[in-house]
């Protein structure tokens, strides 16, 4: 067995960068002697290694030794990981040392965050960002683009593209097909194409973008434009903190083109099912009218990680007299001006819409059924984003690459013990604005153990608004709130289940969104949705959570046990992050490169 000098004790007299360097040293020579034991005896009792892609070829979490041992035991062989380092001088901070590293593996280079307790792991992030052999033609390895001298490629950029539209899905086929045309599903196109990746994005609308267009008018992000780049093509630095709906759509329009995305708009799926002997799919597209049968190896779906339309079923829909629908269908407030609508919910959507309905002459009651967490935009920004997604970030040195591994690096079982404390700050901060709410009758929580948005976000998808206005309009009563539930309609009324009539010429359903899970069900059937589970949440047996505890993101970004099925969804953020990991892992494939999978998720919930 290999000897080396081990972090066995508390070495008080070494600077951050000495004590880095020598666990980096030594956990190095353990794998290298695939010593696992004295590898996973490095970490503490209480520690966490996320792996994304690098080791396990998985989206993967191992918590404690034993884990981390069982993990390396299967895995290590194969990865042969090799040449730690640091990247910049780590530091310490309340008796935890921090450093960015580097590695590499068999197949690829990697980038990751260490956290030590003492000189014991406590978090190890390692995460793969190319794959050898198959680097991306970016920097220095970026390609020519024009052809010098004679004898060359004679065919110009345009015939090229040409050539490509016509024949890739006819004569050629792809070797992924992304069903889902937004903001997840370009930015995996944008991913694929620098892979080399035969790939075709489709989607229903008319124009790239139109999934934001053709929301309610009054729609903007929420989160800030720091949070919200694209890969490769950052937002200008012009660019509004909180981008309208249009706008978005614009930018995703022109990011399809410059990408040279292959996109097919007007496009709906019908249907697709795999066949286990020829490891491949049968995609029937209605494409603006004509019929394309496809043949991909590797199927996504990206229709968004709200999944379907949550749309309530009421004794007396059917004999109401006035306009009902969902959310998602919401044209805007200019139809209803002096108009009494109800809208059923009380999260984003519903505050949106209740808003936009107010000020544009509207009679407007928010019917609120449960709780939600409320937090100020401005709030938000400064102390639950600003360290990472703001300019002061920006002006500190923070990377966009760098604030996504940084969030990543936390894992997510404890993520909340990170959270818990900027909300209690936040509380306090706007004590006074909670407090006009609840006077209003407004029910307020902060997540079952106050950890707050981020948490229900990641746990649920709801839950919650972020205020850019309208909880001062409920505060101050100018939109009407009513707490209970819906028993019935009548022609004209939403009438709840302690009698209350709440007259309506409009009913808008902000009721939120199933499992994406649901558009498995729709191509594939529901065996297949249940073969692959519930999407989204995190099994913290929160509410909608359930349990058991899993570790990442149920089936996102990752293999499922459908094989040659991924889920891709999010917000700006994730969508960004997490397409390289996805792109990853269909580039290892396409190049058949071995890719067992460590840690295939288990199917606890079917949707």
């Amino acid at each position: 067995m290999t000897q080396t000098v081990q972090p066995t004790a508390v070495q008080t007299s070494l600077t951050p960068q000495e004590r880095v360097d020598l666990w980096l040293a030594s956990f190095e020579s353990a794998l290298a002697a695939r010593d696992v034991d004295r590898a996973a005896g490095m970490f503490a009792v209480d520690s966490f290694w996320r792996d994304l892609v690098a080791f396990t070829w998985n989206l993967k979490t191992v918590e404690g030794r034993d884990a981390v041992a069982a993990m390396l035991h299967a895995r290590l062989d194969d990865t042969d990981p090799v040449n730690f380092r640091t990247t910049e001088t780590p530091d310490e901070a309340d008796g935890v040392t921090s450093a960015w590293i580097e590695f590499e593996t068999a197949t690829g280079r990697g980038k990751g965050h260490l956290r030590l307790k003492g000189d014991e792991a406590w978090t190890f992030l390692t995460t793969m960002q190319e794959l050898k052999g198959h680097e991306e033609r970016r920097g220095r390895n970026r390609v020519k683009g024009a052809v010098h001298g004679s004898g060359g490629d004679t065919l110009s950029w345009a015939e090229k593209r040409e050539i490509e539209e016509r024949e890739l899905g006819y004569t050629r086929q792809p070797y992924v097909l992304v069903i889902g045309g937004g903001q997840g599903g370009i930015a995996l196109g944008a991913r694929l194409r620098q892979l080399g990746v035969p790939a075709i994005v489709v989607d229903k609308n008319e124009r790239p973008g139109d999934q934001w267009r053709n929301r309610y008018k009054s729609l903007c992000l929420h989160d800030p434009v720091w949070y919200d780049h694209l890969p490769y093509m950052p937002f200008p630095d012009n660019w509004p903190v909180f981008a309208p709906k249009d706008k978005i759509g614009d930018w995703l329009e022109m990011y399809t083109k410059v990408m040279e995305i292959p996109y097919w708009s007007s496009t709906t799926c019908t249907s697709a099912t795999f066949d286990d002997e020829t490891k491949e799919w049968t995609v029937v597209l209605d494409r603006d009218g004509e019929d394309v049968v496809l043949h991909p190896k590797q199927l996504v779906l990206a229709t968004g990680m709200s999944g379907k339309p949550n749309v309530p079923s009421f004794p007396g829909q059917d004999v109401f007299r006035g306009e009902q629908h969902h959310s998602s269908r919401h044209p805007g407030p200019d139809a209803y001006v002096g108009k009494r609508v109800v809208v059923v919910g009380a999260n984003n959507s519903a505050h949106d819409i209740c808003k936009a309905l107010f000020e544009n002459g509207a009679d407007v009651t928010m019917l609120q059924r449960s709780s939600t967490h409320i937090v100020k935009s401005d709030s938000l920004m400064d102390l639950g984003l600003g360290d990472l997604y703001s300019e002061r970030a920006v002006a500190a040195g923070m990377t966009t690459e760098k604030a996504d591994l940084t969030f990543a690096s936390l894992p997510y079982k404890i993520m909340h013990e990170f959270q818990i404390p900027i909300y209690q700050k936040i509380a306090e901060r706007d004590r006074d604005f909670y407090d006009r709410l609840e006077k209003a009758g407004f029910k307020l929580d902060f997540g079952d153990d106050g950890s707050g948005l981020f948490m229900k976000y990641l746990r649920r998808g709801s839950g919650y608004y972020i205020d850019v206005g309208a909880s001062e309009l409920v505060a101050d009563g100018s939109i009407h709130l009513v707490s209970g539930q819906v028993d019935h309609l009548t022609e004209d009324a939403v009438v709840l289940t302690d009698g209350t009539e709440l007259p309506a010429d409009l009913v808008v359903y902000a009721t939120g969104y199933g499992s994406m899970n649901g558009w498995a069900a729709d191509l594939m059937g529901q065996e297949v949705a249940d073969k692959v589970g519930k999407c989204w949440g995190l099994g913290s047996d929160t509410t909608k959570d359930p349990g058991p505890w899993e570790g990442e993101q149920r089936n996102m970004w990752k293999p499922t046990q459908q094989e040659a099925l991924w889920f891709h969804g999010g917000n700006l953020h994730q969508s960004r992050h997490y397409s390289l990991y996805l792109a990853l892992q269909l580039k290892a494939r396409h190049e058949e490169i071995p890719t067992p999978v460590y840690g295939l998720q288990e199917v606890h919930h079917l949707s």
